[in-house]
């Protein structure tokens, strides 16, 4: 007889960007003596693949994530959310964890079968339009990732009592992203010079992740210090709208003189890891990030970061210590301070131990783990 609580965990993301990394990592830190996590995606893909590898049971239905116009009361009604109660019962889940797209349905499948349903904020452009404030009061808790999402998502003045709303900041494997580890791989791969400096970005497809604003910067770069190269790592797309900005995004990557012999499209890395250590500073040129998982991994590798300060960035990277931030959308800016820190090798060094102990302290997964069963704990005993 299995006596571990077995906690449901919902993604409508299938493959493993920064989001779904930071949900392993919180799952292979969890007491699994106590907790058995089970997940359920809407299609196979690199998630269900390393969930299956750790021994975890994983089941599959298709369904359509919901927009941030959901009306509670139809997507309620929805046949996914029928059978996602019937899993429910099947597996005798005793908790559900929801991602913001499958809530509407998640929720009143928990309901319906008396379980309790939390969720995880990752956007601020999550805040509920006015009909569906009643519906966002009503899971066991909500765990926001940062402050800016938190008050994003609450809004001003916020529409529920602002400590209904657990701060759980995503943490990093410090044993996996830490310094020293041998990047020489990543380079012969881009076919890179072992010398040569090298700057990484680590993004999947989407237009909000700025790869045309890194592509500028990388212009600009260039000019100025050519034996320079860049390499970027991430290839998953969710949206034909995804499909057609990366086609837009490669095709202007080669018809770019500047860039064609410079600029380095690696595809999916499993060993983003080895990417990052090859690299001697990172960037995030995201026009906005709810966290930014990159630069926590960075840091963590000893690596200096350059990033847009919109969202979690303004909380993770301190500005001058660990890194620099600028706005969103400014690639000279990014070119600034990444031709500093690549014109300073003891700049760099200093950037890089201040952010590896900023990690140690503040954004460790062991951390998280340890904050997210204290929730667990209130939500389950509350019942």
């Amino acid at each position: 007889m299995n006596q571990r609580t077995n906690i449901l965990f919902i993604s409508s993301y299938i493959d493993l960007g920064g989001g779904e990394t930071a949900l392993l990592n919180l799952v292979d830190n969890l007491d699994t003596k106590r907790f058995l996590p089970h997940l359920l995606v809407r299609a196979e893909g690199q998630l269900a693949g390393a969930w299956r590898k750790r021994g975890w049971p994983v089941d599959v239905m298709p369904w359509r994530g919901a927009t941030t116009y959901f009306v509670p009361a139809l997507w309620a009604q929805l046949p996914i959310s029928r059978r996602i109660g019937r899993l429910i019962r099947q597996q005798d889940i005793r908790l559900v964890h929801s991602d913001y797209h499958t809530l509407p349905m998640a929720l009143p499948a928990g309901e319906r079968a008396g379980v309790p349903v939390l969720w995880w904020c990752w956007g601020w452009w999550f805040q509920p339009k006015w009909w569906q404030r009643g519906f966002f009061q009503r899971p066991a808790a909500t765990i926001a990732l940062s402050k800016a999402i938190k008050a994003g998502f609450l809004g001003e003045p916020p529409f529920m009592p602002s400590e209904k709303v657990d701060l759980i900041y995503t943490g990093v494997d410090t044993s996996r992203f830490q310094p020293g580890l041998d990047g020489l791989s990543v380079r012969q791969d881009a076919g890179v010079p072992k010398s040569a400096p090298l700057v990484a970005l680590l993004a999947r497809f989407q237009d909000v992740k700025g790869h045309d604003v890194f592509q500028e910067m990388a212009r600009q770069v260039v000019r100025m210090m050519p034996e320079v190269h860049f390499v970027v790592a991430g290839e998953n797309t969710q949206t034909n709208a995804d499909n057609e900005y990366k086609t837009r995004i490669l095709q202007a990557a080669a018809n770019d003189p500047l860039l064609k012999n410079n600029l380095h499209y690696l595809g999916f890395r499993a060993d983003t890891e080895r990417v990052i250590a090859a690299a001697d500073v990172v960037v995030c040129s995201s026009h906005f990030e709810s966290y930014g998982m990159v630069n926590i991994e960075a840091m963590a590798s000893g690596k200096p970061v350059v990033s847009t300060n919109k969202g979690g960035p303004s909380e993770t990277v301190a500005d001058g210590v660990t890194g620099y931030l600028v706005p969103p959308g400014d690639a000279a800016g990014l070119a600034l301070q990444v031709i500093a820190l690549l014109d300073n090798a003891v700049l760099r060094a200093r950037m890089g131990a201040a952010g590896r102990v900023r990690v140690e302290e503040l954004f460790s997964v062991k951390a998280m783990a340890a904050q997210y069963t204290k929730v667990v704990e209130r939500v389950l005993k509350a019942i």
